[in-house]
């Protein structure tokens, strides 16, 4: 059995709760361009990046790459605008954090967002210095279902895929994990228990402070 070194978070809904943040950019957004958008709607988009977002709200034919500059942008201003103030880590995120470092367990950020919502979630949370790995939708080719995000972690950190313990709370992030070889913790930010539990996730706990470390070394 490998032993766990490594911790792979994913940011929105995992290490910041920024579910609220996001719905109320995306719905405003969708609607300024003619596509109104429910909730079930924000629920299906999340974990994806924001190419794969627009093409499912707007269709292949709308979604240029130019179109999907110009929504993100629009999209992500306003977001971050949103928690600028007071960014809303998680609670529980620095106590877990710390205790992973004491542990000598390696942590990174692997997530869907762009860069500069990541740059703003690790500097304005002041959490930055807990990771040895931040790996944002720019640095890839393909987003989460796909692995590629959680891969270039785990080669940031200098672990293999198997040695990595992956905290997530979206369908797409799940996905991805299990993809990578890796072992997934979800959370039930924004999904029931039981719609994680049967996508497969290894445990799924309420929240991010019901993690301990016994979790993160079970196998």
């Amino acid at each position: 059995m490998t032993a766990t070194r490594a911790v792979v978070f994913d940011m929105d809904g995992v290490l910041v709760l920024s579910g609220p943040a996001h719905w109320q950019a995306w719905r405003d957004t969708a609607a300024a361009h003619g596509r109104p958008m429910t909730h079930a709607d924000f629920l299906l988009c999340n974990g994806l990046v924001n190419a794969d977002i627009c093409r499912l709200l707007f269709g292949d034919a709308r979604a240029t790459p130019a179109f999907v500059e110009r929504i993100a942008t629009i999209k992500e201003q306003a977001y971050r605008a949103a928690i600028a103030d007071a960014v809303p880590l998680a609670p529980g995120c620095r106590e877990l954090l710390a205790t992973l470092r004491q542990a000598r367990i390696a942590a990174a950020v692997g997530t869907s967002g762009p860069q500069e919502n990541v740059d703003l979630v690790l500097d304005g949370g002041g959490i930055r210095p807990f990771f040895g790995g931040v790996v944002h939708a720019g640095l890839v080719r393909r987003g989460k279902p796909a692995p590629d995000i959680f891969l270039l972690a785990a080669e940031q950190l200098g672990v293999q895929p198997a040695q990595c313990v992956v905290v997530e709370d979206a369908p797409s992030g799940i996905r991805a994990a299990q993809a990578a070889g890796m072992r997934v913790i979800a959370v039930c930010t924004n999904h029931d228990a039981g719609e994680l539990r049967e996508l497969g996730a290894d445990v799924v706990l309420p929240d991010l402070a019901a993690i301990t470390l016994q979790h993160v070394l079970s196998r």
